[in-house]
């Protein structure tokens, strides 16, 4: 029971940071949204710092077990089709989940004013993806499915641009179907020019 309360705790305080920051959400409010008085709010977390860092620990394993990190690679594309595939995989995923969608607005958010954010941010939207696409593509240059070069200047040649498109739907979500049809574009297009085939 303890252990759903925190749960339930940890998804409002998701939900206020994401839209207020960590500054401009109040213990009572989020207490409150979830029927508790601050009291109870504190036999469960002992302070909002607590909260957030518990928070933070919470994504960062939801994220990894989801969409992949360096240390947890996703298999490397056996055809250029998959590398169509696990990026349409992995943008779906990630502007289509709500949890990913609060956090990574809240890291927007907090990354000015926070290290861990800073430094997550700066994981999530720039050098987990590189450091990724880095061994996939040199994984796929092994097997034959792109041209040898350097596999970290194409990760970020690869991965910068979907980022943006990614950011777009948070600011603009009724450009989502159309920004992930540009990913998905832009991934053929990718193939066309760095693929040793063409028929993708």
């Amino acid at each position: 029971m303890a252990k759903d309360t925190k749960e339930r705790i940890l998804a409002a305080a998701l939900e206020m940071f994401s839209q207020k920051g960590f500054s401009g959400t109040n213990i009572r409010e989020l207490a409150g949204s979830l029927g508790m008085g601050k009291s109870s709010m504190y036999r469960h977390f002992e302070s909002k710092e607590e909260i957030w860092n518990t928070l933070l620990d919470s994504l960062i394993a939801y994220y990894e077990a989801r969409f992949g990190s360096p240390e947890h690679l996703p298999p490397v594309p056996d055809a250029p089709e998959g590398l169509v595939d696990l990026t349409m995989h992995m943008v779906n995923f990630t502007v289509h989940d709500e949890t990913v969608i609060k956090t990574r607005k809240m890291l927007t958010i907090e990354q000015f004013r926070d290290d861990r954010a800073r430094e997550l941010a700066t994981k999530y939207f720039l050098t987990g993806l590189t450091d990724m696409f880095t061994l996939l593509f040199a994984g796929m240059m092994d097997k034959g499915l792109l041209r040898r070069d350097d596999p970290a200047m194409l990760s970020f040649a690869y991965t910068a641009p979907i980022s943006v498109l990614i950011h777009l739907c948070d600011r603009e979500p009724a450009k989502t179907d159309e920004a992930i049809a540009q990913v998905e574009a832009f991934s053929r297009y990718f193939i066309q020019v760095h693929g040793m085939c063409s028929d993708v």
